[in-house]
């Protein structure tokens, strides 16, 4: 279950596994990809389908280039836990992940781009398939092993704090991972999040401050809510997440085992204004799978990240 529509409520089950390990990623200069463990950070390429109806730049749905480039900054702030950003914390439990989110350099014909990839859809004829990856992706769809496809929706003001986001899951071998949300053999991936809620917006809402691409970008890279599939012995396989059998939205209550639940923690339906927090083991499940997952670790040394 993504953060879509908080009165819809799929079951999932989480799973962590505790590793420690060494991580090999790589930085990129002018001209190429440089494998660099000391600096142990993964670096992965995205592209934003920004859809809209014949808006000019900047306007309705046809996002402007300085919020998309603020909302990968936020995501990266959330995900390296920076210093004197919203995204930061000093939970014992929190950490910093070392993922950072860079708007490709290429496209997929080798072509210099920002990373924004702007679609008319007045312009192009496609069949209702829903409100789904593979709707989207017959408008844009660019290879998801180079690439992680994100897609801003021209949805109406209506679906204002109802419809946020969602996103697929990886097929990968750890406890549980068959209950995210997996693409089909004919399915597509990717991240959805309506235009309403990507980047900062001064919109009267609890998610304004872009943290809905932080959660869903959670679950692309195997994370799931810490209530998982609503079981106080399995949740979400986080030791450090404590345990809790129901969502968790802005108040606090006791969990499972007598210990408050972390309303701040990112993969919660929690106000973005409360969201600051990913917990080590959390982040260990996350680099799993850049190491393990094929798709997952191909970004690593996507071609998009190059000059």
């Amino acid at each position: 279950m993504m953060k879509v529509f908080k009165n819809i409520i799929f079951k999932h089950l989480v799973v962590t596994i505790l590793l420690s390990f060494l991580l090999s990623s790589c930085s990129n200069d002018d001209n190429q990809i440089i494998t660099n463990p000391d600096d142990e950070v993964f670096y992965l390429p995205v592209v934003v389908h920004v859809m809209h109806k014949g808006e000019t730049v900047g306007t309705g749905a046809n996002l402007s280039e300085e919020r998309i480039k603020r909302q990968i900054e936020i995501l990266n702030e959330d995900y390296r836990r920076k210093i004197g950003t919203r995204g930061y914390n000093d939970h014992p439990d929190g950490g910093d992940s070392k993922i950072e989110f860079v708007l490709a350099k290429q496209d997929p014909n080798g072509n210099p781009i920002n990373g924004i990839n702007r679609v008319d859809e007045n312009k192009i004829d496609v069949p209702s398939l829903g409100y789904n990856q593979n709707h989207y992706a017959q408008y844009a769809y660019w290879n998801p092993s180079e690439y992680i496809n994100i897609w801003t929706t021209s949805l109406p003001e209506e679906t204002i704090c109802l419809a946020l986001g969602l996103s697929s899951g990886p097929a990968i071998d750890l406890p549980g991972a068959s209950l995210l949300s997996l693409p089909g053999p004919d399915d597509k991936e990717g991240i959805i999040i309506s235009q309403h809620h990507f980047g900062v917006s001064d919109i009267d809402c609890q998610a304004k401050y872009g943290r809905t691409l932080t959660h869903e970008m959670g679950h692309y890279l195997g994370l799931l809510h810490p209530w998982a599939g609503g079981d106080c012995d399995t949740n979400d396989y986080c030791e450090d997440t404590p345990a809790v059998d129901k969502p968790v939205y802005n108040i606090a209550f006791i969990g499972c085992e007598g210990e408050p639940v972390m309303i701040n923690n990112y993969m919660n339906w929690s106000d973005d204004e409360l969201m600051n927090i990913f917990t080590n083991d959390q982040i260990a499940r996350m680099h799993y799978v850049l190491k393990n997952h094929q798709g997952r670790n191909a970004l690593l040394t996507s071609h998009a990240l190059k000059h």
